[in-house]
């Protein structure tokens, strides 16, 4: 597994949580398996890095959460992207963008030898 480097795993956890949050409802576990899905097994984040983020992420509004009792009657967290989340995350879309496209410019630009 590559180390991808806290400040860009920091950078990165918002617009990917939003993401995930905006297929569809879920919880912790199930957030940290998709995270783990969508970069070929690349990003393998912990409790200790999801939960601070979904806390923020709920402080400023941008997700809801609700307890949900299982079949098997245990409770799970479930969390729920809100109207300013999907904003957000349109905003964050528009700033990786930017960044891509730099990157991109650079890394991609034909050599003059």
């Amino acid at each position: 597994c590559m180390d991808v480097g806290k400040d860009l795993v920091a950078a990165s956890a918002t617009p990917l949580v939003l993401g995930i949050l905006a297929e569809g409802d879920s919880y912790g576990y199930a957030i940290i398996k998709r995270v783990t899905e969508l970069s070929g097994g690349q990003l393998q984040w912990t409790d200790g890095m999801l939960y601070p983020v979904l806390h923020r992420l709920e402080r400023h509004g941008f997700i809801t959460s609700k307890w949900v009792s299982s079949e098997t009657g245990r409770q799970r967290k479930y969390y729920r992207i809100t109207k300013s989340g999907r904003a957000q995350l349109v905003e964050e879309r528009r700033r990786w963008q930017v960044v891509d496209d730099a990157l991109r410019n650079i890394w991609l630009k034909p050599r003059i030898v």
